[in-house]
């Protein structure tokens, strides 16, 4: 089968307000991440959501950074969004340090490698990525016996804002970069 190409096409160049973004991602990853050349098109909100980013990965954040890897990652395969499984495997191979965990997030609910918190996480990130969203009583009550509500809500924000970049760049068809390539590297 063929693959389609993305019908909007690539900045070729980025705008120079995007540059601190661009040398850091260069330095990080040794390239312009793809969708920095789509969102590089609205230079100003690009530099809004990198905010947001930052601040839900901030060092201080409610959540671990293990468990946000774990729902970004599990947010992207929902929405089969090719970049983000991508740098989301990657993040979560880092911060576990290891890929059975990366490899078992698609199959969470089969999976032993998932704390009681974890698991109810991600029965709220499903839920809240289903459209229209789906959280019942239940998943609400069993959410709050592991987090308090400050933590909740952070959740819920990482969720939502996996949920727009995924549904960006895979509208846009914006592809992987082989940065969590589980054959070329297993111990990513």
């Amino acid at each position: 089968m063929k693959k389609h190409q993305p019908w909007v096409p690539p900045l070729g160049k980025i705008p120079t307000s995007l540059a601190p973004i661009v040398k850091i991602q260069k330095k990080h990853y040794g390239d312009v991440l793809n969708p920095t050349r789509w969102w590089g098109r609205m230079p100003r909100l690009f530099w809004l959501v990198a905010l947001f980013v930052g601040w839900l990965e901030r060092k201080k954040a409610r959540l671990s950074p293990e468990l946000r890897a774990i729902l970004m990652t599990r947010v992207s395969q929902q929405c089969h969004c090719a970049f983000c499984i991508d740098a989301n495997s990657l993040r979560l191979a880092q911060r576990c340090n290891a890929m059975e965990k990366v490899q078992a997030v698609a199959h969470w609910p089969c999976s032993t490698l998932f704390s009681e918190a974890e698991r109810a996480a991600l029965d709220y990130a499903d839920a809240m990525t289903a459209t229209p969203p789906m959280i019942t009583d239940q998943q609400k009550a069993t959410l709050k016996s592991f987090y308090d509500d400050d933590a909740i809500c952070e959740m819920t924000a990482l969720v939502a804002f996996q949920n727009l970049s995924a549904r960006f760049n895979a509208a846009l068809d914006i592809p992987s970069q082989g940065l969590c390539d589980v054959k070329r590297n297993p111990n990513a």
